[in-house]
């Protein structure tokens, strides 16, 4: 289990080095305003560390669901249900969910919106990219080994870190500690 764990981090590392070079499609220019990255063409946002970081910490009362996964991520792709689930069930206890896509920018185009269409997701999906690793793998958790899935969950002063898959009722357990 460790070395599969071990095998996962250093996939989810390298693969972020590799998001150092340019997004090859014709149809995808990138632009830089501010932390937020604009690529044309794409149903979603784009941020660097930067600027996702006041997505994933909004101080407000409502209880915050984090899940950070991409699509070459089995166990993300079987988990993405549960929150889609947990999302529309829970909406009326003022939940929001972010989907935070760990995809490479040179497969946006070619899986991710594909993946999106495909699925229709509900949620609410940015893509976060942004090659300095070391800064915001600790940032977001000091725990975090960068494996995925990983997901935050949080209200008010109260945040807990998740570096694992859920089911649904896993998820649903984590998710009433938050509802007061």
């Amino acid at each position: 289990m460790k070395y599969l764990l071990l095998c996962i981090c250093v996939l989810v590392m390298s693969c972020k080095k590799e998001a150092k070079t340019p997004v090859a499609s014709t149809n995808t220019k990138e632009t830089v305003s501010g932390n937020k990255k604009n690529y044309d063409n794409l149903p979603f946002e784009v941020y660097d560390y930067d600027g996702l970081a006041p997505l994933i910490n909004k101080e407000d009362d409502k209880i915050h669901v984090v899940n950070f996964w991409a699509t070459w991520c089995a166990p993300c792709i079987k988990e993405l249900p549960y929150f889609e689930q947990i999302g529309d069930t829970y909406k009326k206890h003022n939940l929001e969910l972010l989907l935070v896509s760990l995809d490479f920018p040179r497969k946006y185009e070619s899986k991710l919106v594909p993946f999106l269409e495909k699925h229709d997701l509900k949620s609410t999906v940015v893509a976060l990219d942004d090659v300095d690793q070391n800064r915001w793998i600790p940032a977001i958790d000091s725990t975090w080994s960068g494996a995925l899935p990983a997901t935050i969950i949080y209200k008010n002063g109260k945040r807990k870190f998740y570096e694992r898959s859920f089911t649904y009722e896993e998820l649903e357990t984590e998710i009433k500690e938050f509802i007061n």
